[in-house]
């Protein structure tokens, strides 16, 4: 017979371990949320690839599940089928608990092994509680179980042959693992129905707030809390502010700067303190002088799929859909060339080629240059015949962000030198707010939207120019921060368009 006390389940579970107060709020005060907890996007992006799991479990039933006793009563009758067929969603109530199982295969004898889909390339510690959580379930509900395992995604896969994904996953077995963890699963399920019979939990923000998942009631709970200093030793940059939290100091303003031994930090500190920036023309001019002419101020957007789209990429690959690239004349002369491709289609040969077209000579610049190289090797791996110019372009390649972090500090970068920091203490005029595409994350979803078969001819032409508008700042912040660096005029002559 079912449990009366039904409510419980392996994400509520889940929640709880995070922080009992979650629980609490997400079954009593749901509408204390703000936003959706940053698990809405692995679960979305889950769904392709607990789809294509199944699909390689051949004979397998999924178990409907819009009606909770309906989902249980089929199970068993499925489990109980003789010749056993993989089970897909199985539904099982122990405790009051439910679950539902990704994949449950025959493994003879009246045995079952289950696999819970994962997206991630490992098997992570909140994989291993949520398996856990369902390996108690199933046993209490009766099911003799042989393994049971992190099904997530080989990293090393590569798609050779177009829609065949044979091979993406790898099982990380669990089952004598998790034992002493399922042991204590009782327990874990008494602890959460004490909360939730309780008041809210009085439980104060901390790490739980954003591990493993960003809490989607972190407004909520800091409500009338003492937001704490200004400057807080956080902005210490690298992890600097860890040692003196463990102090229990958190006041950057309150240190003593003697005690700062390194010079980066000593930095962050005198910038921050004075409210006057840190400057070293001199260093900066001596890097960035040395940069040959014509220079190439050269930005990617990327996209990636868990289920790789196109031939020759691995799970996760980055594939560029879109570059901006201001060649900079040593006249001053600057001349625009982008390449954008939002149909679909495998954007790599278009933009090789569009790649090509950049000169042949002078520096190639980038902010954080190992992620565009990165772009540059992988394009030419997949177009061996446009390897040697694209290999060129790699070779290159130098970096404006170290630069920056040697030879500039503004306290409202609050220790960071992110390009988006830096900008807004350099040239205001130059906000990423107004624009409609703001940020990395942005670009992608805009591309996703764009290359939907769905997406109407004027939304996408309405994308393509908020993609180019933000992608064609990016390129242009560099040149403008380099000027301000080096002490020259930051703003750019008309530049002289060419549309890639």
């Amino acid at each position: 017979m079912t449990d009366r006390r039904v409510g419980l389940s392996k994400s509520r579970i889940a929640a709880f371990e995070q922080c009992p107060r979650r629980l609490w709020l997400q079954v009593h005060r749901p509408d204390a949320a703000s936003g959706g907890s940053d698990a809405d996007g692995t679960f979305a992006r889950g769904n392709a690839v607990g789809e294509e799991a199944c699909a390689q479990c051949p004979g397998g039933v999924l178990v409907e599940g819009s009606d909770l006793r309906a989902a249980l009563a089929q199970t068993r009758e499925l489990l109980a089928r003789e010749p056993a067929v993989p089970v897909f969603e199985a539904t099982f109530e122990h405790q009051g608990v439910v679950v539902r199982a990704d994949i449950l295969e025959p493994a003879g004898g009246g045995r079952w092994h289950m696999a819970e889909v994962k997206s991630a390339g490992s098997a992570k510690p909140c994989h291993r509680a949520d398996l856990a959580t369902q390996i108690w379930v199933a046993a209490g509900a009766g099911v003799a179980l042989a393994g049971a395992a992190i099904r997530h995604i080989d990293t090393g896969f590569l798609l050779r042959e177009e829609g065949n994904y044979s091979g993406l996953f790898c099982d990380a077995p669990l089952l004598e693992e998790l034992a002493p963890v399922v042991a204590g699963r009782a327990d874990v399920v008494a602890q959460a129905r004490v909360v939730l019979a309780g008041p809210e939990p009085e439980h104060p923000p901390g790490k739980q707030c954003t591990a493993p998942f960003t809490c989607e009631f972190m407004a909520w709970c800091g409500q009338g809390l003492d937001p704490g200093p200004e400057w807080p030793v956080t902005v210490l940059p690298g992890g600097g502010g860890k040692r003196w939290l463990a102090e229990g100091a958190e006041d950057l303003l309150a240190l003593d700067p003697q005690r700062l031994t390194s010079p980066l930090h000593r930095r962050v500190y005198d910038a921050t303190v004075s409210g006057i920036p840190y400057h070293d023309v001199a260093g900066a001019r001596a890097t960035i002088d040395a940069w040959a002419y014509p220079r190439t101020w050269l930005d990617f957007e990327t996209i990636g799929f868990v289920l790789p789209r196109w031939l020759g990429m691995r799970p996760y690959g980055q594939a560029p859909f879109q570059f901006s690239a201001h060649v900079e004349q040593a006249d001053g002369r600057i001349h625009h060339h982008e390449f954008l491709s939002l149909d679909g289609a495998d954007p790599r040969r278009a933009c090789a080629e569009a790649l090509l077209g950049l000169p042949g000579s002078g520096a190639v610049i980038a902010y954080n240059a190992p992620f565009e190289r990165g772009c540059l090797v992988e394009l030419a791996a997949a177009c061996a015949d446009l390897a040697p110019g694209l290999l060129g372009l790699a070779e290159r390649l130098v970096d404006l962000l170290p630069v920056t972090r040697a030879c500039w500090y503004h306290r409202n970068q609050r220790g960071s030198w992110s390009i988006k920091a830096v900008l807004p203490t350099v040239a205001p005029h130059l906000d990423y707010s107004a624009l409609e595409v703001r940020d990395g994350m942005a670009a992608q979803q805009a591309y996703l939207e764009a290359a939907d078969p769905l997406c109407s001819p004027e939304r996408r032409q309405d994308i393509a120019a908020g993609l180019r508008e933000y992608c064609q700042r990016d390129t242009e912040a560099m040149i403008v921060l380099a000027r301000h660096l080096t002490g020259s005029p930051a703003h750019l002559p008309n530049e002289q368009q060419h549309k890639g």
